[in-house]
């Protein structure tokens, strides 16, 4: 390894914008399976057929469709 490094005709890193983040998601079992099954059948890792999935819900702007019920006070 040298003792110094000439960086002055460097350049930046083209890709940085494509860099991942790890993050820690909690996933209900029913989905994990069905990603996992997923990976199995197409050979794409499952976590990386996640990502093309929030992926493509992000570039469509795709919203879910939610109705919450109010609490009923006093339910147990």
């Amino acid at each position: 390894m040298r003792k110094e490094y000439d960086f002055s005709k460097a350049r930046r890193n083209p890709y940085a914008k494509r860099l991942k983040k790890s993050v820690t998601i909690r996933l209900d079992a029913a989905a994990l399976k069905y990603f996992k099954d997923l990976a199995a059948e197409t050979g794409i890792p499952y976590q990386t057929l996640i990502n093309l999935y929030l992926r493509d819900c992000a570039a469509s702007e795709r919203k879910l469709a939610l109705e919450w019920r109010p609490s009923r006070e006093g339910a147990a």
